[in-house]
């Protein structure tokens, strides 16, 4: 439980070989007062060490990629996916594209480089290395274009850049190639604008290379320029055409735009200028790590096994800035150990002087791969702290999933006494997504409150979601959200993190709050030992009588799920680094999508009731519809959609919500065969939804007409889940 704000914020921009490191060393031992941000735009980092390996078929994808949602899950660190676009050097805040900017106190800049293009011309035909998080999939979707546009001619691939990256790609590719072409024939050229080919290798290296690619007839062109890629293609600064069908660039590293942006000193190559500490000569809090540094008065080559080096030093500089000492000094080894991978399983090792191609030279070059990628790939979260006397050894869900059960606020609610209102059109005598009041002389107003422990380690998302969930109670009124009190617990710290804090949570929700066309007019604000953020809302009912409600189903209504259901199952999962980046980035491309036009749809298709599906389930709202209605509900388990991930956790890990268990209290008023019980669908019936989908009531006959336009509205997909029925005798639910 978070109970107090750190005193520092330590970001690292990028997550490459050296700031990985200290993400690492985080999780095992952090820093006393410290917070860590990761800042990526991806939510995978890639291992380029293994990307060869993997073209080769030596390793699946997974296998040279670092989750960094598990990651940072299990240091306990923050992580922004967002694209940084600038430093404010004086205040010390990182800036970004899309969202508002974050402060730092130390912050490492390790985004790595990109392969020069400078005066290239070029069109679809040319696939870069980087990112190399999509290089793969570009690649793959490239290659496949290319053998359907004509299916009679060999695949022609062209590979640019004669240094260790493109060799190796040149070498490995045949292997993917044939996985994805299968007989179809494919031929290979290497174009390399430097003599003499690898050059900086030892010269019995480069034969080596020559021969291997001779017997594998490679043709090369070496000493010439590509400037221009296109119309099938390539041609060099001495005028020599060859025609292609794909080129890949790797070529030699240049500074990423970005570093051009911070206002740091770079070298006469774009890349920031740093000390041998590391630290940026701006006499600034920076760091600039791997590829993104240039030591000044050094040459070291833009290679990976510096910046994998670079880390501990990094690591030990980060503490000693928080601590005020003087910082220790990196010198890059002068001589390293070279493996280049030639595709067959096997590799060339170069070393003082020394050069031999085979088997130990690959075995040991896996064995260093495997290696480092064990300590990177070893999601288990850190330590907790020990559970305080008298307090549950169960870590609780936050969200919606930290509400309190429903049978337990049904019963509090049937003792109070509690006194009817004439200026109140609907209130707790009969239950709704929200109540509707008119003012003396007034209109009709529809008015909710609220909130949540943030769920998400991004109090920017956060903000976001605690917006959108609370004007879900509106939206499935059918009114028009107007305004907006904020409450909110923020945990105690220094003014300034305090400030920074109920920042974030309030832009997010203030970006949500102008798209619904609402707006924030006051609040609460509260120190406590959690940080929670929600909302009482107003909203413009209309006419009252067309309000959507949930007595008003009608038997023969067709049920509808705008949103898959699990959100409960991976919100707890990521709490212990279990949710993979993947199945993150559906969730919460899902959570952060606004009910509003769903909701609207109420008045185009006859859509009379409704309601959003929040903390107690999907069995636990519609069970509430169904009382009020009086009515019954079949609903189809087979039909039911689940996000990606949560039939996978819950069989795997066993995972669930802890407001799952209170939930289940509405399986009194199921009926279903033992043996459906099974089905993965029916414990996700009772899995609380943070910013969950809405449940329409459709009638019949606009059942397709709503589902089609669901689907234009997003991604996320919409299910016909079942049907209303006329009240049963016994169960209101029957499930099949």
């Amino acid at each position: 439980m978070q109970t107090s704000l750190p005193k520092h914020d330590v970001v690292l921009l990028g997550v490459g070989h050296t700031n990985a490191h200290v993400l690492r060393m985080w999780k095992m031992q952090p820093p006393a007062d410290a917070q860590l941000t990761c800042v990526s735009n991806f939510p995978r980092v890639t291992y380029s060490g293994m990307m060869p390996g993997v073209l080769a078929g030596d390793y699946p994808v997974e296998r040279m990629q670092i989750d960094l949602v598990r990651s940072c899950a299990a240091a306990g660190a923050r992580l922004i996916l967002a694209e940084a676009n600038g430093l404010d050097l004086k205040a010390r805040k990182l800036h970004f594209a899309d969202r508002p900017p974050i402060d730092f106190d130390v912050l490492s800049v390790g985004i790595g480089s990109m392969p020069t293009m400078a005066g290239l011309e070029f069109d679809q035909t040319l696939v870069t290395i980087k990112p190399m998080q999509t290089f793969l999939t570009r690649l793959e979707q490239r290659v496949r274009e290319t053998r359907q546009r004509d299916p009679d001619r060999p695949c022609r691939v062209a590979v640019v850049g004669g240094g260790v990256a493109g060799l190796e790609i040149t070498l490995c590719l045949p292997r993917r190639l044939r996985q994805w072409l299968g007989d179809h024939p494919f031929e290979q050229l290497l174009v390399t604008g430097t003599r003499p080919l690898g050059n900086g290798l030892l010269a019995k290296t480069q034969r080596c290379i020559r021969n291997e690619l001779a017997e594998r007839q490679v043709r090369v062109l070496e000493g010439e320029r590509v400037v221009r890629v296109g119309a099938g293609q390539v041609e060099t600064n001495a005028g020599t055409v060859e025609d292609v069908d794909l080129v890949i660039w790797a070529t030699s590293a240049v500074a990423p735009p970005l570093l051009g942006k911070l206002g740091l000193p770079t070298d006469d190559k774009g890349f920031l200028l740093t000390r041998p500490t590391l630290q940026s000569v701006a006499d600034v809090p920076v760091f600039a790590v791997g590829d993104s540094g240039t030591i000044e008065n050094s040459e070291t080559a833009k290679a990976g096994v510096f910046a994998v080096r670079q880390g501990r030093f990094l690591w030990e500089n980060i503490q000693r800035t928080l601590r005020q000492e003087r910082l220790q000094e990196y010198h890059p080894q002068r001589d390293f150990l070279k493996l280049l991978n030639l595709g067959d399983g096997r590799a060339v090792a170069e070393y003082k002087g020394g050069s031999v191609a085979g088997r130990w030279p690959w075995l040991l070059k896996d064995q260093i791969d495997r290696r480092f990628m064990d300590k990177y790939q070893d999601y288990s979260p850190m330590e907790m702290a020990a559970v305080e006397a008298g307090a549950t050894s169960q870590m609780r869900c936050a969200g919606c999933g930290g509400k309190v059960g429903g049978s337990v606020l049904s019963r509090v609610l049937a003792r109070l006494d509690i006194p009817d209102h004439e200026h109140v059109l609907l209130g707790l005598d009969q239950p709704d997504d929200a109540a509707i009041v008119q003012p003396p002389g007034g209109r009709p107003l529809t008015v909710t409150a609220d909130f949540f422990a943030a769920p998400l380690d991004d109090p920017y998302l956060s903000g976001r979601l605690a917006a959108l969930n609370s004007a879900s109670d509106l939206f499935a009124c059918g009114a028009k959200p107007l305004a907006a009190l904020a409450l909110a617990t923020i945990p105690v710290g220094k003014p300034r993190q305090q400030e920074e804090l109920l920042y974030q949570l309030l832009s997010g929700s203030l970006d949500e709050f102008r798209r619904m066309g609402a707006t924030l007019i006051g609040g609460h604000t509260i120190e406590g030992p959690q940080q929670t953020i929600g909302f009482a809302m107003l909203a413009d009912q209309g006419d009252v009588a067309e309000a959507r409600t949930k007595a008003k189903l009608t038997a023969g209504d067709q049920l509808v799920l705008t949103k898959p259901l699990g959100s409960g199952v991976l919100l707890a999962a990521q709490m212990q680094a279990l949710c993979p980046a993947e199945d993150m980035t559906v969730l919460l491309e899902t959570m952060l999508l606004s009910n509003e036009a769903a909701a609207a749809l109420s008045n185009e298709f006859a859509i009379r009731a409704m309601t959003d599906v929040t903390g107690f389930g999907l069995a636990g709202h519609l069970l509430e519809m169904l009382k009020a209605s009086d009515c019954g509900a079949r609903l189809q388990l087979d039909a039911m959609p689940l996000l990606p991930g949560v039939e996978s956790i819950m069989t795997t890990h066993g995972i669930e919500s802890t407001l799952a268990p209170a939930n289940r209290a509405a399986e009194g008023a199921v009926r279903i065969a033992e043996a459906r019980r099974a089905h993965p669908a029916y414990p996700v019936l009772f899995d609380p939804q943070t910013s969950g989908g809405m449940l329409l009531a459709v009638p019949g006959q606009h059942v397709d007409a709503v589902l089609a336009r669901l689907a234009d509205q997003s991604a996320v997909p919409a299910a016909v889940i079942g049907e209303v029925t006329a009240r049963p005798e016994f169960e209101p639910i029957v499930i099949a």
